[in-house]
């Protein structure tokens, strides 16, 4: 420990025999802080005549400042030897500011530097020192070197911009922000007000551009030099490049969540711009009760920045708070609890009123009701809500008045049906001239339920069915994320789209592309689920295939995504060898090798040697051997394609696969297509697609990869086959007969299926071939009507309170913690494992979800799923199970909301086999107050 006088110089006294090398650590005592640590050399210490009377290490440095103004001085304090040189350089992070020799005398040496604009926001001292080649004075070596960084301000770069508002802001008022600049400096600047609740959520800052901007630099430039090669007294091994600091670290607040029950404002006004004076900007503030912060963030052209904040409470002297579940169900009773709070004694009497604009729910017991208020507080009361048999969106507004104040709250809510869709088809083959009448009954509840005639000249894939099954799959692994929206890409090459259809599908691509950057591994490949680790295979395949796809349509995809995705598969492609192994795991392996090799080739990087080494190999699957054949297609090489795939049959033999390609013989064939049409064999893909088409109209169950790569293909072939795609038809849903027709090969029109008695629509062929109509009907079944049932899976529910009694839950006092537990079972009666399972349980929007996955709770007795998706009012859990294993999984709930509600039964499945599933009954359930149970 060394004391100094705080003038900036310490001397450090030793004895013979203690020269070394020292770690130098500079504090201030009276507040702790330290400046760093700095390694120093102590080394023998010579009187005149060169005899050495003792050892000393001098020590100086500057304990005053950290950082410089531009114009200062900088001293470097260096100890040295006699008659050496220094050779300084001043550097950035990009060039030698300055460099110059100094020589150097025995003991400490002083080197001055003064600090210019260019320095800021700061430079690294980089000295070299050399004793003489000769001098046996000390055992140092002949060259040294040491940086340090010199942290340097430069006044000119701060803006110091100041707002003016009210210390305090009402809800629904307007108020004057005033901005100006402390030295009347011009600046552009932009104005955000925002929730302070929201704000401590991710404990954000206000941007603090100047600090971004000039912030610490790293040295970047590099120093070689060559002394070991020209001095021969070198002796130490040092690096002969050298190029190092760093940026600082980021500070982290952990100031503990503030509540908020309000809505959140977020508001962001500007850019403006400030030449001089001050500027004011009237905002007004929502219907909100809290704090908020408002932040302005400044800069101007010649590199100068600054921000302000100011924080500020909302206040009302009245005010009123709804509270509802996150969702509501169909069917339902609940109450409506609304706060209202007195904040003066003025506000004694106050009547508060709801009023509900959708029509969606009814208010029974009263709109109105009164509260007194003896002293300022808080009371509480409830209005009763029945929800109909119809979805939307409900919309409540609670005003209180009382003693010339006022308050009120809007609030918009889902009422959702939580049962999944179920699809009518009516289908009918109509020769030229003749018709057909379609008698129906909507499915499912008001609200949910849609019909389509959909009319094709093509033998139909029952379009509009599939793709809204793909577009409604709940799930969102990669494979059913790429699924959903692989198929929009060409979707128009069959019918002409509605301008809802054409704004909405490349909304619904993008959305695909971004999510797919959820999936990408450091590896470059995608997972399954976002955020594991390891990359799926066939994932990464399907998913790398529609980027391609999509950037080849003009849409935007991320090149490093891309570039990354490439390399992966690049070195996979390079790495893989066939593989003797019999068993499930790997019978696909030789199609996700050729599917990969097909990518490569899309993305403009074939792997040539990879391709001809698996052209070579024997017993090659009939999938692999035709995917490899679109791979040499795709590189110009289509004569070597048709020699691989001669006399090589389409047909496939059943299968289905749980997992690792999630495909199927349909799957298959629908690959092939893809193939025939780069090869120009528009004739056997023509057979294929008769049949593709065949099974597609069937109402038969296809998991999302093979219904989406049958559209894929079938909508590729269609785009290639260059038949004429015109023809003509009359339909008539009402009193009105409407002439239609299409210039493309398939054509949909809606159907009213709600509020007319006339549930019949007319078709007739004016086409002179064959035309396919169907009658496409959709909707959500009212709640309680699905039914328990199990297929090589057995599953059992139940629920416990927190120490794990088991409780009846269709009754729970408000407040209660419990528990949902499902236990899962593969029985063996398919004789396999089962590859992703899906477990869905949907609760009653008068529960609430709690999140307990980083409790101890989550843990105890229960299984580890290999990725869980929670939701408002729902939680899907996926896992693999093997034969004859049992799987345990918990959720805890609470029964938030007092009313009358259904549970809907858990469900558990299979995701690309419906022969493996179970369902529960559902059963409605009640929350009551303390007391009524």
């Amino acid at each position: 420990n060394i004391t100094t006088d705080g003038k900036g110089e310490a001397q450090w006294n030793l004895k013979v025999g203690d020269w070394g090398r020292y770690l130098v650590r500079v504090c201030d005592t009276e507040s702790g802080h330290c400046a760093g640590d700095y390694f120093y050399a102590g080394y023998p210490w010579y009187d005149e005549d060169g005899q050495n009377r003792e050892a000393a290490a001098m020590l100086a440095f500057s304990t005053d400042k950290d950082k410089y103004q531009v114009g200062e001085t900088v001293q470097l304090s260096v100890p040295a030897s006699a008659n050496g040189y220094a050779f300084v350089s001043v550097e950035d992070g990009t060039k030698v500011l300055n460099s110059f020799w100094k020589n150097t005398k025995a003991g400490d040496n002083i080197i001055e530097i003064k600090t210019t604009p260019d320095m800021a926001p700061n430079v690294y001292a980089h000295i070299s020192l050399m004793q003489p080649h000769a001098q046996q004075n000390n055992d140092l070596p002949i060259r040294m070197y040491g940086i340090a960084s010199i942290m340097v301000e430069n006044p000119k770069t701060i803006l110091q911009p100041q707002i003016a508002m009210p210390n305090e802001l009402q809800p629904e008022q307007t108020f004057t922000v005033e901005v100006s600049e402390t030295n009347n400096q011009p600046m552009a600047y932009t104005i955000a007000v925002v929730d302070d609740g929201l704000l401590d959520l991710t404990n954000f800052k206000t941007p603090n551009p100047h600090a971004a901007f000039y912030a610490k630099e790293a040295l970047g430039v590099q120093t070689w030099d060559v002394y070991d090669q020209v001095i021969g007294g070198y002796g130490g091994e040092l690096e002969r490049i050298l190029s190092i600091g760093g940026d600082g670290e980021v500070e982290v607040n952990a100031e503990k969540d503030q509540a908020n029950r309000f809505q959140p404002v977020v508001m962001h006004l500007g850019p403006f711009y400030l030449r001089k004076g001050k500027a004011k900007h009237e905002i007004k503030m929502p219907n909100y009760i809290g704090s908020v912060r408002t932040m302005v963030v400044a800069a101007n052209p010649k590199g100068a920045y600054g921000n302000v904040e100011k924080t500020t409470a909302v206040k009302s002297p009245l005010m009123v708070l709804a509270t509802l579940p996150r969702v509501l169900g169909t069917q339902e009773r609940l109450q409506l609890p609304v706060t209202v709070f007195a904040g003066e004694q003025k506000v004694k009497n106050v009547e508060v009123s709801i009023r509900e604009s959708s029509g969606l729910v009814k208010i029974e017991n009263g709109t109105s009701k009164r509260v007194r208020f003896a002293q300022p507080g808080e009371e509480t009361i409830y209005f009763d809500l029945q929800i109909p048999e119809v979805v939307g969106v409900a919309k409540f507004t609670i005003s209180a008045k009382g003693n010339g104040e006022s308050a009120s709250q809007e609030i918009e809510i889902e009422v959702r049906n939580p049962n999944p869709y179920a699809t009518d088809v009516q289908a009918v083959v109509l020769n030229p001239n003749e018709n057909h009448m379609f008698n129906f009954e909507a499915v499912g509840i008001a609200g949910t339920n849609t019909g389509t005639l959909e009319v094709s000249n093509i033998p139909p894939i029952d379009l509009g069915r599939r793709l809204r099954y793909l577009l409604r799959y709940p799930h969102g692994c990669i494979e059913q994320t790429t699924s959903a929206v692989f198929p929009q890409l060409y979707v128009k090459n069959l019918l002409k789209l509605k301008d809802e259809q054409a704004e909405k599908i490349p909304t619904n691509i993008e959305a695909g592309i971004n999510r797919l950057k959820q999936f990408q591994t450091m590896e470059g490949g995608f997972a399954y689920w976002p955020g594991q680790e390891d990359a799926s295979a066939w994932g990464s395949n399907y998913g790398g295939h529609f980027l391609l796809e999509a950037k080849a349509k003009g849409y935007q995809v991320s090149s490093t995504m891309l570039n990354r995705w490439t390399t992966f598969q690049q070195n996979r492609a390079r790495n893989w060898r066939q593989n003797s192994n019999d068993s499930y795991y790997y019978s696909y392996d030789d199609l996700t090798q050729a599917y990969r090799l097909y990518t490569l080739a899309l993305a403009g990087a074939p792997e040539l040697a990879a391709m001809n080494r698996m052209r070579e190999m024997e017993n090659l699957s009939i999938q692999a051997k035709w995917r490899l054949a679109a791979a040499y297609a795709l590189t110009g090489k289509k004569e070597v394609a048709k020699t691989l795939v001669d006399n090589t049959t389409t047909d496939i033999s059943n299968y289905q696969s749980l997992g690792y390609t999630y495909g199927s013989d349909l799957r298959d064939r629908a690959m092939i297509v893809e193939t025939l049409v780069a090869l120009g064999d528009k004739k056997q893909a023509a057979s294929i697609v008769q049949d593709i088409s065949k099974q597609m109209s069937q109402d038969r169950w296809y998991n999302t990869q093979t219904t989406a790569y049958c559209l894929l293909a079938v909508s590729k072939f269609v785009g290639e086959s260059g038949t004429s795609k015109k023809f003509q038809f009359t339909y008539q849903a009402g009193s009105k007969i409407i002439n239609a027709g299409s210039d493309y090969p398939l054509v949909q029109v809606d159907v009213p299926v709600d509020g007319s008695n006339n549930r019949t629509v007319r078709v007739e062929n004016k086409h002179n071939n064959i035309l396919y109509a169907r009658l496409i009907l959709s909707g959500q079944p009212a709640v309680g009507q699905e039914s328990a049932m199990a297929s090589n899976l057995e599953m059992e529910v139940r629920y416990t309170n927190l120490e794990g009694d088991a409780i009846d839950p269709s009754r729970l006092t408000q407040g209660t913690d419990f528990i949902a537990l499902v236990d899962v079972r593969n029985p063996g009666t398919k004789g396999i494992d089962y590859d992703e399972m899906a477990l869905t349980q949907i609760f009653p929007s008068g529960w609430e979800i709690i999140n307990t996955r980083m409790d101890d709770l989550a843990a105890i007795n229960a299984s580890t799923p290999e990725y869980q998706d929670i939701r408002d009012d729902r939680v899907y859990t996926y896992f693999d199970i093997r034969k004859n294993n049992i799987h345990s999984y918990r959720i805890r709930l609470n029964a938030a909301y007092q009313g009358r509600y259904y549970l809907s039964g858990a469900s558990c499945a299979a995701m690309y086999d419906d022969d493996i599933q179970a369902r529960k009954m559902g059963q409605w359930v009640e929350v009551v107050g303390v007391g009524e149970i």
